[in-house]
């Protein structure tokens, strides 16, 4: 009767979930603060979006919001007087644009917004300035309430916006008949409570659009119908509902995507779809007619994401992941995110043993957890999302395709995804340039890049170093699991890092981890580590005459009977940065020595008196310090060595830097 009973609640369980449209991507992952339902109409011609949309916010706080902020994102394309322009100089990731041509220019106009009782609300918006005094800038606005929303009330507005998209050279836009629509509609801001990060009240943060930065939004659900003419291919965040067949020559697509960040999609004829499968997720990707061919490199790389994410983060908590190519004058919008949909990008003829594409997609699909379900905000802490990802994209790479040849694998010539970020902090002309904790758009002169990104995932790879895999796969667990859908910062990571770090090591690294990140995240010091010299010294007998049980004595012999060496070690502390260290030491007999150093000193002492003299030894012999600027220096030998290729294979990195960079790759 027990298991009949069983069968008989699962029947009806079944039954219920069937007949009532239930669908587990349906269950509330986040709070949904917020909700838009958009209708979007595209003229391919104009370039030109016409919006209506309803959207609606809950007030998440105690306070009586009285205002509320949205950003206008592509206002930055409006003109050479936008913050964005002015900071980045019409530029992005080294594309430049020319300021004569009509067709780089992009807008949104909000043509109406009333309250759900009809209040106009339009006269009463503002452009305002949080993060500078540039008066010019037209990218967030400020809207008064005659009524203010009281604590957990909810606000509704109907909308209605136009949108002209900018030829792309800057993540959105279009080229010819491509299109790439990010930041297109009017977005809220995010109202931090009292307590959620920095906030010590409650307030909006809403920043400008910069050159340097990306974006921070609530979780919200979204219906997008989007209509195009009938020779479109559409791709979008979310799923696709229905297709619509209008009567006049176009077809209206309605997306679903609920408890996430952004809303994106894509329109061209020329796009070429491939479908696959991982799990229960779809994979869709839309690719160039000419890279059609490269389909299986784009899917192959984001399933070998999507389990180890599985695997060693969390689950993937989406039913779709859409991955774009770009056409070739389109790729300004390539290497870049949104919840479920990602841009990538394809180059003819590029060989198997040159993984770009893996890279870039592995990537990308990354930045649905570190910006899509940790959703931290890219404006102040750029390095949360950037950094992060990078740190596992370099893990995923050397998962999937060797850990010394997961970027570029020729037999004779390879390089890991690891060396090359470590190469893009370690050689910069100035790594002292900045901290990496600072706002995105605070690097005047430059780094932004190379600390966001490479100086963070090398931060990352050296505490996994020193803590050990298991206990930084703990930390990352830990950290995703607690704080997903809830918008962390870098003071929640590090008290879960001296929290998991202190129960599997108690006190090994001292009370807790904060002196690691003073000097690596909140510092712009450097660590360098340098083997400064071995010396060997044969032992001579003693000479003369001693006294031994009160009688002279004179010693003669030239020799021991065992030959004996003194040697000493020397270890040099460079830079400022102090970690502890390991140095090993070995003789000629093959003995090895592994000795422990806190690094605290400028300068340290080995010593050893034995028969054997010492060979070689080196600092960090295992590359636990990825931090460490300068590895060239970190050994020495007696013994002559062959020049190796690694010097070519630095300049071969920075060349390789610089051109991801140029390419736009990565984001």
């Amino acid at each position: 009767m027990k298991k009949q009973g069983s069968f008989v609640g699962y029947v009806i369980i079944l039954i219920l979930f069937t007949t009532t449209g239930y669908n587990a991507f349906s269950l509330q992952k986040s709070p949904r603060i917020s909700n838009y339902i958009i209708k979007a109409d595209l003229d391919p011609d104009e370039k030109i979006i016409d919006g209506k949309m309803t959207f609606s916010w809950r007030n998440p706080s105690p306070d009586t919001v009285s205002v509320l902020q949205f950003h206008m994102y592509l206002n930055a394309f409006k003109n050479t007087e936008s913050t964005f322009w002015v900071e980045s100089g019409g530029q992005l990731r080294g594309k430049k644009v020319n300021e004569s041509d009509s067709k780089i220019w992009g807008w949104i106009d909000i043509l109406k917004m009333e309250t759900e009782d009809g209040r106009d609300l339009s006269s009463q918006i503002s452009y305002i300035h949080p993060d500078d005094n540039n008066e010019n800038d037209q990218t967030v606005i400020e809207v008064p309430l005659n009524n203010p929303v009281l604590p957990g009330k909810t606000i509704k507005l109907q909308i209605k916006f136009r949108s002209k998209l900018p030829k792309i050279f800057a993540r959105t836009g279009y080229s010819d008949y491509y299109f790439l629509v990010g930041q297109w509609f009017p977005k809220i801001g995010v109202y931090e409570t009292a307590g959620m990060r920095y906030a010590e009240k409650g307030q909006w943060n809403c920043h400008q659009f910069h050159g340097n930065s990306e974006f921070y939004a609530n979780f919200s659900n979204y219906e997008v119908d989007i209509t195009v003419p009938k020779r479109f291919i559409v791709g979008a965040t979310g799923w696709l509902e229905s297709k619509i067949e209008n009567d006049d020559e176009t077809v209206t697509l309605k997306y679903k995507a609920t408890d996430v960040v952004d809303f994106a999609w894509t329109a061209s004829p020329l796009f070429q779809v491939v479908e696959d499968q991982w799990k229960d997720v779809k994979i869709l990707v839309y690719l160039q007619p000419e890279h059609a061919y490269l389909a299986d490199r784009h899917t192959q790389s984001v399933k070998a994401a999507l389990a180890y994410f599985d695997e060693n983060l969390g689950k993937y908590p989406y039913s779709t992941i859409t991955i774009v190519d770009p056409p070739v004058k389109g790729a300004g919008s390539a290497g870049m995110e949104y919840p479920s949909f990602i841009t990538a990008g394809s180059f003819w003829g590029m060989p198997d043993e040159v993984r770009l594409i893996e890279d870039v997609t592995i990537h990308e699909f990354g930045h649905n957890y570190f910006m899509g379900i940790l959703a931290t905000n890219e404006f102040e802490e750029a390095w949360l999302d950037e950094g992060f990802n990078t740190y596992f994209e370099t893990r995923i790479m050397n998962h999937a395709y060797g850990v010394k040849t997961s970027l570029i694998g020729f037999r004779k010539f390879h390089i890991g995804d690891g060396e090359s970020q470590r190469f893009g902090y370690t050689g910069m002309n100035n790594p002292k340039i900045a901290e990496i904790f600072r706002y995105a758009w605070q690097y005047p002169h430059g780094g932004y890049g190379n600390m966001s990104y490479n100086k963070t995932a090398t931060m990352l790879m050296t505490l996994e170093g020193l803590v050990g895999s298991e206990t930084m796969d703990k930390i990352m667990k830990t950290y995703f699991e607690r704080w997903k859908f809830k918008h962390p910062c870098a003071t929640d990571f590090i008290d879960i890092v001296n929290e998991i770090v202190k129960k599997e090591h108690g006190e090994k690294f001292g009370k807790d981890m904060n002196w690691y990140f003073d000097q690596v995240l909140y510092g712009s010091d450097v660590c360098d580590y340098k083997l400064g010299s071995i010396r060997n010294k044969k032992v001579k007998p003693p000479r003369g005459i001693h006294e031994v049980n009160g009688k002279k004595m004179t010693f003669k012999s030239d020799e021991y009977d065992n030959e004996m060496f003194e040697s000493k070690v020397i270890v040099y502390r460079l830079g400022e940065v102090i970690m502890p260290v390991e140095v090993l030491v070995h003789f000629e007999n093959g003995d090895e020595i592994l000795e422990t150093w806190d690094g605290v000193s400028r300068t340290k002492e080995f010593s050893y008196e034995q028969p054997e003299e010492v060979v070689w030894a080196m600092v960090d012999p295992d590359e636990k310090i990825k931090l460490d600027i300068n590895m060239m220096n970190n050994g020495i030998t007696t013994e002559p060595v062959k020049v190796t290729s690694w010097k070519y294979a630095a300049k071969f990195l920075f060349f390789l830097q610089n051109i991801m960079q140029t390419l736009s790759l990565l984001t």
